[in-house]
């Protein structure tokens, strides 16, 4: 499975889910475990990758500006969701984290912003068709601390201030 292949099944997932990301959960599984054990496995590896690229402070303090904070496990489950929502808020989200503003059609608290169960889809698919635990990926693992330098995420007018369009989009 190449890239393109991997985006074009999370766009089509949350396309048919809504934007709901646990319905994109759901649907990625059924796409999924039609596929060989093999495709499942390459697209689990692009799916990882992207997940520890995204391991950045910057898109930390992001995350907690659209979710009025962002614990460890909140900013894991955000950053499933930022993959779910496709390579273009993805890559634009990379490239300047408060770009999140302008590529975000809609943000609805109650349900964005936690992908949780799309970070399993790939396993739940796998184990679905083949009865057994995914193997390793052999994906290298995640940094022990995020990309960049960190900062006081509860510094509201430091976030206003790297954050401005994200601030002025949720806060404001």
């Amino acid at each position: 499975m190449d890239e393109t292949e991997f985006w074009e099944l999370v766009d089509a997932s949350r396309r048919a889910a809504g934007g709901d990301p646990d319905e994109q959960a759901d649907q990625l599984v059924e796409r999924l475990a039609q596929l060989d054990p093999d495709a499942i496995l390459d697209f689990a590896r692009h799916f990882e990758a992207r997940y520890n690229r995204a391991y950045r402070w910057d898109l930390w303090g992001a995350a907690w500006v659209l979710l009025d904070g962002a614990s460890d496990d909140a900013f894991d489950f955000f950053r499933c969701w930022l993959i779910g929502q496709g390579r273009e808020v993805f890559e634009g989200a990379l490239h300047d984290p408060d770009a999140l503003a302008g590529l975000l059609e809609d943000f609805d608290e109650e349900i964005d912003g936690d992908g949780e169960e799309l970070g399993y889809a790939a396993d739940e698919a796998y184990e679905q068709l083949t009865g057994t635990v995914a193997p390793d990926l052999g994906v290298p693992p995640a940094a022990a601390e995020p990309e960049g330098t960190p900062f006081d995420m509860e510094d509201e007018s430091l976030l206003a201030e790297r954050y401005p369009r994200l601030w002025a989009r949720f806060k404001g």
